[in-house]
């Protein structure tokens, strides 16, 4: 049996990792999801993306100091390789992911 990853070994993991903290109350967070499924068609296997909930997840989110959502972070090795809050448009966010992570 496969042992179930944790948040701390994902984003530890040699593969980016881009990260929406969000909440289900939050409009902008739902204008971010469509634009979130768009980047994973597009950069498939290159990029893992997982979405946290800061309402049931709110120890990740004190540890990454989240104060408003949505808030995108990109990891790789476990570094913070880039960090937004509020929307961010889905060609902007694939550059982003691109050029940090060649």
């Amino acid at each position: 049996m496969e042992k179930k990853q944790t948040f701390h070994d994902i984003i530890h993991g040699e593969k980016p990792v881009l990260v929406d903290f969000s909440a289900e109350w939050c409009g902008p967070c739902k204008m971010m999801a469509p634009i979130i499924d768009d980047v994973a068609k597009d950069l498939g296997q290159d990029v893992r993306i997982l979405k946290v909930d800061v309402d049931r997840n709110p120890k990740a989110a004190t540890a990454y100091q989240i104060q408003g959502v949505p808030t995108l972070i990109l990891f790789k090795d476990g570094k913070v390789l880039w960090r937004q809050s509020g929307v961010v448009p889905g060609h902007v966010l694939k550059q982003v992911i691109r050029q940090k992570t060649e």
